[in-house]
C-alpha cells in the first residue's frame, strides 16, 4: 500500500503467486527502506535502495522534488 500501484506491485504479487513467502520478504524490504529514508534528516537526501523502483518509497513519502539538480 505505500508505493501504490506501481512496478513494485507487480513484483510484489508475482513473488508471492511463486512463493507466500518472498513476496512477504520483499514486501518487508519495501517497507524497511520507505520508513528508514523517512526517517533520514530532511536536510540530507535520502540514499536510494537497490531493486526498489518506486520514487515514493525511495524518498521516504516526502514529496520534495529536486529537478534538474544534481545530488
Amino acid at each position: 500500500m505505500i508505493s501504490g500501484c506501481s512496478v513494485d506491485l507487480l513484483i510484489n504479487i508475482l513473488l508471492t503467486i511463486l512463493g507466500y513467502l518472498p513476496g512477504h520478504i520483499h514486501a518487508f524490504y519495501l517497507e524497511y527502506v520507505y520508513y528508514a529514508n523517512r526517517n533520514a534528516g530532511s536536510g540530507e537526501a535520502p540514499r536510494r535502495a537497490p531493486g526498489v523502483y518506486s520514487e515514493r518509497i525511495q524518498r521516504g513519502g516526502n514529496h520534495h522534488t529536486t529537478y534538474g539538480t544534481i545530488p
